[in-house]
């Protein structure tokens, strides 16, 4: 399988994927745990059916340490006793954050409750440009049909 659309060749989306990934670093350097991060990054692409940031996200965590029955539970963490609330509180402002459209009112008031009974506004703010910035990797990848498997743990950087 070959990708629709050479990404990293075309250079206005060169330049646009610099910026996403320029955004990235500030939540990476948040102090939204980076494990919360990868398991968001991971869910968000597991919804969205994108393969390249699904095999990327899970070497990534895998990785920094993640262990290999929570990364596999993930697309499950209702039924889940691996996850911690705050985590749990995480998954479902993501999944509600990416099915957006399944629901006409968006985001929960509940959900985002949740959440920020974990985390505070900082953390929620990061919490929210890893949900966005994940939903636009995702869609650039799905839209161009880019392929998965090949991905090497820290290959971007």
């Amino acid at each position: 399988m070959e990708a629709r659309l050479d990404l990293l060749g075309s250079p206005l989306v060169a330049k646009s994927l610099r910026h996403l990934v320029s955004a990235g670093r500030v939540t990476a350097d948040s102090a939204l745990p980076a494990a919360t991060q990868e398991l968001v990054r991971l869910r968000a692409s597991q919804i969205n059916g994108c393969g390249f940031c699904t095999d990327m996200h899970t070497k990534d965590a895998a990785h920094a340490g993640e262990t290999s029955v929570r990364l596999n539970l993930v697309a499950a963490w209702r039924e889940a006793t691996v996850f911690t609330d705050a985590e749990r509180a995480a998954l479902e402002l993501t999944e509600q954050g990416t099915r957006i459209a399944d629901a006409a009112g968006g985001v929960t008031d509940e959900a985002w409750a949740n959440a920020a009974k974990y985390y505070d506004e900082e953390q929620l703010a990061a919490l929210v440009s890893v949900i966005a910035l994940i939903n636009a990797f995702n869609r650039l990848n799905v839209i161009v049909r880019q392929p998965a498997g090949d991905y090497q743990p820290g290959q971007f950087g």
